[in-house]
């Protein structure tokens, strides 16, 4: 019929063997050419991007600190107002573990950091922290311990006390409430030790943020860059950066799933009851450090004169053992 088509191939004018391929199903040699140079190419590039790869994690894996590296830095923020003689006692003291252990000490004043307008000076603490990551980039751990605190008994290795996998193990203290008694936020169940980069004690009403290990690295940048935020140190926080650590630990599931909580006389044994608190955590002679925790910041208490007697103490047990 006019006009109608019908699904039926047309014929050309040139019948040839069903069996001779077309024309169309001719090889293109330039385009196969260029196609397999682009196939080459990226398969170059891929390579090479996997070689690359893998050879960085070797090197992060295998490369190793420069000789002489401590495995410790300990930190110490010194008010400059304290008196010559108390601040060197200080000094001394920590210089005496580190020596002993080949640990290393830094001792910024709580003034050298640009802080927020009416910002107290505690704050520093966490400034302090990061210019000793940028001063020892290879040491491993960061041991905060405010200048309220002594080291009492310093025969043994952080390591030995805290930081071996299986020391630390025994000492955490799983599915507690991170402010006691009653928080809803708790510590982990079952955390591994290797996977731990912040360890501190806690005391009957939160955390003790005066004595605690921080495992240097990107973790710890982040950790400290969180806790030291602007906002936090705008808001009136009664105990300001402890109450905003606190904070960070119970609403940052980055930072608990880092943290282990283990006693108080286990790096942090105070010289006082706190509070409501129990006897539990009060030092005894023998205990890694003595803390007299609220000494700053309790006007009718003189931090010096409260340390005097230990510390004649530590001296004394220190020549003890040099006479051995």
């Amino acid at each position: 019929m006019p006009g109608m088509q019908f699904p039926y191939p047309r014929k050309t004018s040139s019948p040839t063997s069903p069996y001779a391929p077309t024309r169309s199903s001719y090889p293109r040699p330039r385009y196969n050419f260029r196609s397999l140079a682009l196939y080459i190419i990226t398969g170059i590039a891929l390579l090479w991007l996997v070689v690359h790869f893998l050879s960085g994690l070797s090197t992060s894996k295998t490369e190793r600190p420069p000789p002489g590296t401590p495995e410790v830095v300990i930190v110490t923020t010194l008010d400059p107002n304290l008196s010559p003689r108390h601040r060197q006692s200080l000094i001394e003291n920590r210089k005496d573990y580190a020596s002993r252990h080949g640990y290393a000490t830094f001792f910024p004043n709580t003034t050298d950091y640009d802080l927020m307008p009416n910002t107290p000076l505690s704050w520093s603490t966490i400034p302090a922290l990061r210019h000793a990551m940028t001063l020892y980039p290879h040491t491993p751990w960061l041991w905060y311990l405010t200048s309220t605190a002594l080291i009492m008994n310093p025969t043994h290795t952080l390591h030995e006390r805290l930081l071996d996998p299986e020391k630390l193990t025994s000492l955490m203290i799983s599915d507690q409430p991170i402010v006691p008694p009653d928080s809803v936020i708790k510590t982990f169940a079952n955390i591994l030790p290797h996977r731990i980069d912040f360890i501190l004690a806690q005391d009957s009403e939160g955390l003790a943020g005066g004595s605690m290990l921080i495992r240097s690295g990107e973790w710890a940048k982040f950790f400290l860059d969180a806790w030291f935020d602007p906002l936090y140190r705008s808001y009136n926080f009664q105990k300001a950066e402890g109450h905003a650590l606190e904070h960070i630990v119970q609403w940052h599931g980055t930072i608990l799933a880092k943290l282990a909580l283990v006693g108080q006389r286990a790096m942090n044994s105070y010289t006082r009851v706190q509070g409501g608190g129990g006897g539990a955590g009060i030092y005894q002679e023998g205990d890694f450090v003595a803390n007299f925790h609220g000494c700053q910041r309790d006007t009718a208490r003189n931090c010096e004169e409260e340390m005097r007697p230990l510390m004649s103490r530590w001296r004394e047990l220190r020549d003890q053992e040099g006479r051995r």
